[in-house]
């Protein structure tokens, strides 16, 4: 699985897969319990493969984040997301040295943290932005969850 199928659901814990596509949203199965969800266009979604890290230069999709921490602990999952704020904040700056300490919240950390930990934990590993023609196919059918944001109206 890739991570344009996975989403971030404002007010709920943890990750989801994109299942299907409904009428008025979709179906999202969470990664946590594997409980299945109904998600109408109220609901603030974010796909992990459109979120991006502020830095002082640049902005670096989340994707390359996960890459980089991947790498950093070979594979294997990186510190808990519950470690003290000073640990959070050096670890992060290992992983991404010039990301913005004034946009990037210590909650953001801590939540790219604990969503690398669980993608690792079920398997999914592969961080790379994929095919080019696969994204613009899977767009088509992703529409819903970039679309239901909430932030345009």
């Amino acid at each position: 699985m890739k991570l344009d199928k996975v989403l971030s659901i404002s007010g709920k814990p943890g990750l989801y897969e994109l299942k299907a596509q409904t009428r008025g949203g979709f179906v999202a199965e969470s990664m946590l319990d594997g409980k299945k969800i109904s998600v109408n266009m109220r609901h603030n979604v974010s796909l992990l493969s459109e979120i991006a890290i502020y830095t002082y230069s640049e902005e670096v999709p989340l994707r390359e984040v996960f890459q980089k921490i991947y790498d950093k602990e070979n594979g294997g999952e990186a510190i808990s997301h519950k470690e003290s704020k000073a640990k959070l904040e050096e670890y992060f700056s290992e992983v991404l040295p010039d990301y913005d300490e004034d946009r990037v919240y210590i909650s953001d950390i801590k939540k790219i943290i604990q969503w690398y930990n669980l993608l690792v934990s079920k398997g999914i590993i592969n961080f790379s932005k994929g095919d080019e023609n696969a994204s613009e196919e899977s767009s088509e059918t992703e529409k819903t969850p970039n679309d239901t944001g909430g932030e345009e109206e």
